[in-house]
């Protein structure tokens, strides 16, 4: 088993301070996109922690101004996937639902504080742990669609179980910014607070849960969990070779070239 306060983490920083770990998003070149390396080293240290009885709260964060621009679209590792036999590609894309699961799974109470844009992947990695304190600049977007692709990574009934079904619908399929105040009301976060702030505010809810018994905690959260989540594998076990069949299309070719064209797409259902 990794120590994870030991290994020299790539994209990663991950601290402990008492019964508290910290684990940071640390690719600021790529706007902490989340390559296939990153995704590895995410889902590492989710299970690494999984076993420590020392640690009852996990904090996850960006950098002061932004959490993540969601999938690296520039990965080298992306370039080789085209390769590869449709097998091994579909093997490689277990990467994003692996990590959301990795953290869904923590029995330690999970806290994500986000700054800034928290797009695609780095939602769905968001939108797996218990609480999300976000700043007042913050905010969530869900590009896939308008890609020409679905969205995937086993992050709809989670979003589904927060916001309810329509507003599931018009977040996932409109493409459009939840800005802060919104994702308050919607249930999306938990906490808005000044910009910068959210990592600061995001410790207290750890010091909170630190001072209780850990082992009623989690049980409470495994609880939880499978009441919300009771059909989360019947609802998403086809949803990566549904990207595979939607990464295929001419409409997802069409989606990203607009993208960096920068102009309108015109899809047309191939």
């Amino acid at each position: 088993m990794t120590d994870v306060f030991a290994h020299k983490w790539q994209t990663l920083s991950v601290t402990m301070d008492g019964s508290i770990a910290l684990v940071r998003l640390n690719r600021p070149d790529q706007r902490n996109a989340l390559s296939y390396a990153a995704m590895a080293e995410l889902t590492d240290v989710a299970r690494a922690l999984k076993s420590r009885t020392d640690i009852h709260a996990i904090l996850l964060t960006g950098s002061d101004t932004y959490f993540s621009a969601g999938a690296d679209l520039a990965d080298p590792s992306r370039a080789a996937m085209e390769k590869e036999t449709l097998l091994q590609r579909r093997q490689s894309m277990l990467a994003g639902p692996d990590m959301c699961d990795a953290w869904e799974a923590l029995e330690q109470v999970t806290i994500a504080a986000v700054e800034g844009y928290c797009i695609g992947g780095g939602a769905a990695l968001a939108l797996s742990c218990d609480f999300r304190i976000i700043g007042e600049s913050a905010y969530f977007r869900l590009p896939e669609i308008e890609l020409g692709i679905n969205m995937s990574w086993h992050s709809l009934p989670r979003i589904t179980a927060l916001v309810g079904p329509a507003r599931a619908k018009r977040f996932t399929i409109f493409c459009e910014k939840l800005e802060a105040a919104d994702a308050i009301i919607w249930g999306m976060a938990d906490e808005c607070v000044a910009a910068g702030e959210a990592l600061a505010h995001a410790r207290t809810w750890a010091d909170k849960v630190a001072k209780l018994p850990p082992i009623p905690v989690r049980m409470s959260k495994e609880a939880i969990n499978n009441a919300a989540l009771a059909a989360h594998r019947g609802t998403t076990f086809m949803d990566r070779d549904q990207f595979l069949l939607t990464s295929q299309s001419n409409d997802f070719a069409e989606g990203v070239m607009a993208f960096l064209e920068k102009r309108e797409p015109e899809f047309k259902g191939d």
